[in-house]
C-alpha cells in the first residue's frame, strides 16, 4: 500500500506522475492518491478578483487565510478541476481512478479552526471567520471498499468538520492521516525540487536520508514551504508508516525512483 501526495506548486510533470500510478496499478499495488491544489487556487482567486491571502503563524508555518469566498474559489479549484483532470488522466491509462474529497462520506474529519493567530508586521493577532482545520479521523472503510475493487481514490484536500463545515486542510498532513489509517508502508510526497535540501534552492545540497529519531528536529532547518510536509512526515512516522520520501515531482518514473531511494528518505 502506497498513499501518493502531488504537490499544489507548479513545476510537477502530472503525465509523468500519472503514467507511474498506471505501472504501479498493473503490477498489483494499492495506491491512494492526494493532491495539492495552491497553484490553481491562486491563479482562479486573482481571475475571479479574489486573491489568495497567505499568513504565517507564529510557529513559522504558512498556509491560506481561508475566509468563506476563499473556501469556495478553493473547492472550485480543487475539485471542480485539479481533480477532475487528474482522475481523467488516469483513466485514460487504464486506470479505474475516483474522485473524493475529504468531505464525501466524511472521508476526512476534523475540527474547524474559526479562528487563527498569525504574525503580520512583526505583532501577532487574530484573525476570525476561518474555514480551515486540520485532519482527526479518516474514513479507512470507505477507502478500503474502494481499494478492494481496484478503484485508485484520488482525494481533493478538504475535509468536513465535526459540525458539518467544509473546511481547507493541509494536504500533506492530511495524507499522512490517510497513510497512517491505512497501515501504509510508504508516504511519497512529491514536489519540485529533488526532495529536502540543505540550502533551498541549491539542488546540489540534496538531503538523501533522515533517521526517523531526527525528523522532528528537521523540522526547524526546513525552508517555509517545506515545514509543514516534514511535520507531516513526522506524524505518518508517528502513526505507523514505515517510511516517508520526499522525491521530484518534475521527472520520469518519480515514484518508482522514489521507492528505490532517490531523494529524501526517511525511515
Amino acid at each position: 500500500m502506497i498513499v501518493i501526495k502531488i504537490g499544489g506548486s507548479s513545476g510537477i510533470n502530472l503525465d509523468y506522475v500519472c503514467a507511474d500510478v498506471a505501472a504501479l496499478m498493473k503490477a498489483g499495488k494499492q495506491i491512494v492518491v492526494m493532491h495539492g491544489t495552491g497553484k490553481e487556487a491562486d491563479a482562479l482567486g486573482e481571475k475571479l478578483g479574489r486573491p489568495a491571502r497567505h499568513v504565517t503563524s507564529p510557529q513559522g508555518f504558512t498556509s491560506r487565510y481561508t475566509d468563506r469566498d476563499t473556501l469556495e474559489v478553493f473547492v472550485m479549484a480543487a475539485c471542480g478541476k485539479v481533480n477532475t483532470f487528474l482522475v481523467e488522466r488516469l483513466q485514460k491509462l487504464g486506470v479505474n481512478a475516483i474522485g473524493l474529497s475529504g468531505v464525501d462520506g466524511r472521508l476526512l474529519e476534523g475540527a474547524r479552526k474559526d479562528a487563527i493567530r498569525i504574525v503580520e508586521n512583526g505583532r501577532q493577532r487574530i484573525l476570525r471567520d476561518d474555514y480551515t482545520g486540520r485532519v482527526e479521523k479518516v474514513n479507512a472503510d470507505l477507502l478500503g471498499v474502494l481499494l478492494a475493487r481496484h478503484y485508485v481514490p484520488v482525494v481533493a484536500p478538504l475535509a468536513i468538520s465535526y459540525q458539518g463545515d467544509a473546511i481547507n486542510v493541509d494536504g500533506d498532513r492530511a495524507a499522512a492521516m490517510i497513510a497512517g489509517a491505512l497501515g501504509a508502508e510508504q508516504l511519497i510526497i512529491l514536489t519540485n525540487v529533488p526532495g529536502l535540501l540543505q540550502k533551498y534552492p541549491d539542488e546540489s545540497s540534496l538531503i538523501a536520508h533522515i533517521d526517523k529519531s531526527r525528523v522532528e528536529a528537521s523540522i526547524d532547518f526546513a525552508e517555509g514551504r517545506m515545514k509543514k510536509k516534514v511535520l507531516g512526515a513526522s506524524e505518518a512516522l508517528g502513526l505507523g508508516v514505515k517510511q516517508v520520501i520526499f522525491a521530484d515531482g518534475r521527472v520520469e518514473q518519480p515514484i518508482q525512483r522514489a521507492l528505490d531511494g532517490k531523494g529524501t528518505v526517511i525511515d
